[in-house]
């Protein structure tokens, strides 16, 4: 399984730099996001966060994400937080 962590801060340039590898981890077996030091999530992250889920079921791996608690509440006010966080995939 690979670990890929969030920052804290993340914003849109640092989501630009974690797509290619979280793509690369994604398409060589389960990766497990930590996001427990996710401070000020935004649209950007919760948008990367969704589409790794959905690439990894389409891959038929895992995808675990651990989160802040404001990542939790972040996605639990746009109706999110059962895509994201149950199970290891989406």
């Amino acid at each position: 399984m690979t670990d890929i962590t969030l920052p804290a801060r993340c914003d849109r340039q640092a989501i630009v730099q974690l797509v290619d590898p979280l793509l690369q981890a994604l398409g060589q077996g389960p990766v497990t996001i930590d996001a427990t030091e996710v401070a000020k999530p935004g649209q950007a992250v919760l948008q990367l966060l969704l589409s790794a889920r959905k690439t990894a079921a389409e891959l038929g791996q895992a995808c675990l994400i651990k989160p802040s608690d404001a990542l939790r509440e972040m996605a639990a006010m746009v109706g999110a937080e059962g895509q994201l966080f149950e199970g290891g995939a989406a």
